[in-house]
């Protein structure tokens, strides 16, 4: 059955009409004894009395045969000729007993007596809404869309206009909620599934790698393993691959981007990095992991008619998409939602070759929570590396003004042992909203105080020289969010960060990630000047995982809108809260009901 008429309203689907479900209503049937609250009566007025702006009426009331008192507040002209002495009308409102008289306050005149009319709060006024619920909302339509009986009668119920319906809709019970929950995720990952589309790609007979992952100079983890073997069986098909493969902070995903690159050989690979450094870093990683007979070419920045017509494996940041770049069999994308999505199109519109599409691989070192992977699994694949090879020994403490002190004697040792400091501050020039010293103002206490501090920030043009010489012979390094991502320094011990409550979890994470990357102590310092420290701080600051991180995160921010494939800001779902049980439900439901209705 076709839901044109409902698309043309801007209703998605089907089973989006069935969740659209009354906020209020007006029962607008006679009751024959008073009570308090809403009521619809019938009436005769008896007399009235004009004050400013308030109109007194005393009427008879037919429903419950005594009189009452009807007050309207800043009456209008149609109110005096509505209520004329010896006029019988119905009118509904609330009621209370003031002074031994029933008496309503801006009661409404109606006509349709006898009916409970809902209210949907929607664009699309309620008998509109009304009207499509009683065209297309029944029992076969709903298990049309894979609902069992059971979920189909429950629904059916709340749109009933009834005694029970009324209090059911105002106060769902347990198993009502639960249905509306199953309902909506499952609703959500069928539009999400629609929206999956499958290119061919060339089915690659994947290079052996056995030999390599027994000669690195480290032991693999299996999470590594794992991922490596998703990637295998992916190149091997003839539908091109779109696969996230998600790493906490330390998890290693160089080593799978060099072993997807070595399975796909000898067919070329094309890997793209957020900022010059990271792809400098995973230049020199390629040249010192991968077999001689893989040849690397590194794209620099500004570089001009480059031949990479003779490389297995091109390493470069956004200035690939500057290039003519070869046909290439597989596309890597490091640090993928730094890249905005007209980037990672581009990319693959510039190694298309006809009708094939490369495989597609994307590594995030923003961990998402399970069950939002769950959700997101109807656009791309998952692997997961939660392995860390080098044990954490990070502490991460809270501090406020009283702990300064003991911050900078903490630098000074450090120092001493020959470690590093970086110093996150999230302003760069001074500004009159903020409570927390800039970059620029803050620079000359550290640098009278300590040798060898380097200051930078994203908009220095000269950003990665510093960076560089900090790595090579610095003590502190002052800077802005710019070092969340891709720095290698294996001496740095230390990370502060300025006003931490301004920054998400997940940066907040990335930038602890940055202290202890071999194994080394680390302490990550969260230096605020809040009287009250927010429980999302305290809570992170009990846990070194990524994904426990990412779950605290989505808990105090909540669920967005996924359809496009990016999680964002505000509450999407009304009923469901991300209950993994109800998503796995949901995805076997969707599974069984694409296996019933294939094409």
């Amino acid at each position: 059955m076709e839901y044109k008429e409902l698309k043309e309203l801007g209703i998605a689907s089907l089973l989006d009409l069935a969740l659209i479900l009354p906020k209020s209503f007006d029962d607008l049937r006679v009751k024959n004894e008073p009570s308090i609250g809403e009521n619809s009566v019938e009436i005769e007025i008896k007399s009235s009395i004009t004050r400013p702006t308030m109109l007194s009426i005393l009427a008879y009331c037919i429903s419950w045969e005594c009189d009452v008192s009807i007050v309207i507040f800043n009456a209008r002209p149609w109110h005096y000729a509505s209520f004329k002495r010896g006029k019988r009308l119905y009118i509904h409102g609330k009621s209370v007993l003031y002074n031994g008289l029933w008496q309503f306050s801006n009661p409404k005149i109606i006509t349709k007596v006898g009916q409970i009319i809902p209210h949907y709060k929607r664009e699309l006024k309620d008998n509109q809404i009304q009207n499509l619920i009683k065209k297309y909302i029944n029992l076969e339509s709903l298990k049309s869309q894979g609902l069992n009986g059971d979920e189909a009668r429950q629904i059916l119920a709340l749109h009933e206009l009834s005694d029970e319906a009324l209090n059911s809709v105002m106060n769902l019970n347990n198993k009502q909620l639960d249905t509306l929950k199953f309902i909506e995720i499952y609703n959500y990952l069928k539009k999400l599934s629609a929206k999956k589309v499958l290119f061919k790609a060339t089915a690659i007979k994947p290079y052996d790698i056995t030999h390599w992952l027994s000669s690195l100079p480290f032991i693999p983890t299996s999470d590594q393993i794992k991922a490596l073997e998703d990637i295998k069986e992916d190149l091997a098909k003839s539908t091109a691959a779109k696969r996230v493969v998600m790493g906490d902070v330390g998890s290693g995903k160089t080593l799978v981007i060099l072993g997807a690159a070595l399975l796909n050989y000898p067919n070329r690979s094309i890997l793209m990095a957020p900022t010059t450094i990271l792809a400098t870093q995973l230049y020199s990683e390629a040249m010192r992991l991968l077999p001689d007979f893989v040849r690397v070419k590194y794209l620099q920045k500004g570089a001009k008619n480059v031949n990479l017509n003779d490389a297995d494996l091109i390493i470069g940041t956004h200035a690939l998409l500057y290039q003519e770049l070869p046909k290439s069999t597989l596309i890597m994308i490091d640090e993928q939602h730094r890249f905005g999505s007209i980037q990672r199109q581009k990319i693959d519109e510039l190694t298309r070759d006809e009708s094939l599409r490369a495989h597609f691989l994307q590594f995030s070192a923003t961990p998402i929570p399970r069950t939002l992977s769950l959700i997101e699994s109807e656009l791309v694949s998952f692997s997961f590396l939660k392995e860390i090879p080098f044990a954490k020994q990070i502490s991460t403490h809270i501090i406020q003004n009283s702990g300064f002190g003991a911050l900078l004697e903490h630098i000074k040792e450090q120092i001493s042992q020959n470690k590093q400091t970086i110093i996150v501050y999230p302003l760069v020039e001074e500004s009159e909203v903020s409570n927390y010293q800039s970059l620029s103002v803050a620079a000359p206490f550290w640098l009278n105080k300590f040798q060898k501090v380097y200051v930078t920030h994203g908009k220095d043009k000269q950003k990665d020289d510093i960076l560089e010489q900090f790595a090579n012979d610095g003590n502190i390094l002052l800077a802005t969010t710019i070092v969340e991502v891709g720095i290698s320094l294996p001496r740095l011990s230390t990370i502060v960060i300025v006003g931490p409550e301004k920054l998400g979890l997940a940066s907040l994470h990335q930038l602890r990630g940055r202290v202890g990357r071999n194994g080394g102590r680390g302490w990550c310092y969260l230096y605020t000047k809040l009287a009250s420290i927010p429980s999302r701080l305290n809570e992170f600051a009990q846990t070194l995982d990524g994904f426990v991180v990412a779950k605290i995160d989505l808990k105090n921010r909540q669920a967005g809108d996924i359809l496009d494939g990016t999680m964002q800001h505000g509450a999407t779902f009304e009923y469901y809260d991300m209950d993994e049980l109800i998503t796995q439900r949901a995805k076997k439901r969707l599974a069984d009901f694409k296996a019933k209705n294939v094409v």
